[in-house]
């Protein structure tokens, strides 16, 4: 991981503590107010989405470009699956094995950022798998257009390349993570039925 990378989740980390002091203190009082007791899950709930997202917005658009940072040559790739072809050219350059690549760390991680999010969608927002898949398109397509359009004329210039590979590696992540969260499911609401143990009666006198 980058310093660059450590300085993002620090301020995503700053930004997740700001956003749910505003939410939680109008939460607490709602919920005193409408069932006279707080409701531990739906705070949890709250704050674990509201952590997801300050920290990948963090890793998505921070650092920001600053005075002297190089321009990107390419701010566009459209090529669909071109980070196979990407990591055998740095396993030719740098001779390094395809696992340790950075493209296909950059990659694994792109699918893991939203992960999360398809676990959400099942789990919280009650989504089939359709919906979750749709859920993570749009969300990484909504991404990817900020990027390209330089955080939407707020940053100087594109300082992120509007990947089409990252699109499908995030919108995959979010199908695993909706087939995670149906697993999760899956095994919390199957009781683990235990047989009692039977007693058998034992004759000494009887030969066996």
């Amino acid at each position: 991981m980058t310093n660059a990378q450590v300085t993002a989740l620090q301020y995503g980390l700053i930004g997740f503590f700001a956003l749910w002091t505003v939410v939680l203190v109008p939460q607490l009082i709602t919920q005193l107010a409408r069932h006279s007791g707080l409701r531990l899950r739906a705070i949890v709930s709250t704050g674990a989405v509201l952590f997801y997202t300050c920290m990948t917005l963090a890793v998505v658009f921070l650092p920001l470009p600053g005075p002297g940072t190089r321009r990107l040559s390419q701010t566009v790739q459209l090529h669909p699956f071109q980070w196979i072809a990407d990591i055998h050219t740095e396993m030719l350059k740098h001779g390094s094995e395809w696992f340790l690549t950075q493209t296909f760390q950059q990659a694994c991680l792109n699918v893991l950022l939203f992960v999360p999010l398809g676990v959400f969608a099942r789990i919280l927002w009650r989504r089939g798998l359709t919906g979750t898949v749709l859920i993570g398109f749009t969300a990484s397509l909504l991404i990817e257009i900020t990027q390209v359009t330089a955080n939407f004329g707020t940053a100087p210039y594109v300082y992120r390349i509007f990947d089409v590979d990252d699109l499908m590696n995030n919108t995959f992540g979010a199908g695993v993570g909706w087939v995670f969260g149906a697993l999760l499911l899956a095994l919390l609401r199957s009781p683990v039925r235990v047989q009692p143990a039977r007693r058998e009666r034992v004759h000494l006198a009887q030969t066996r």
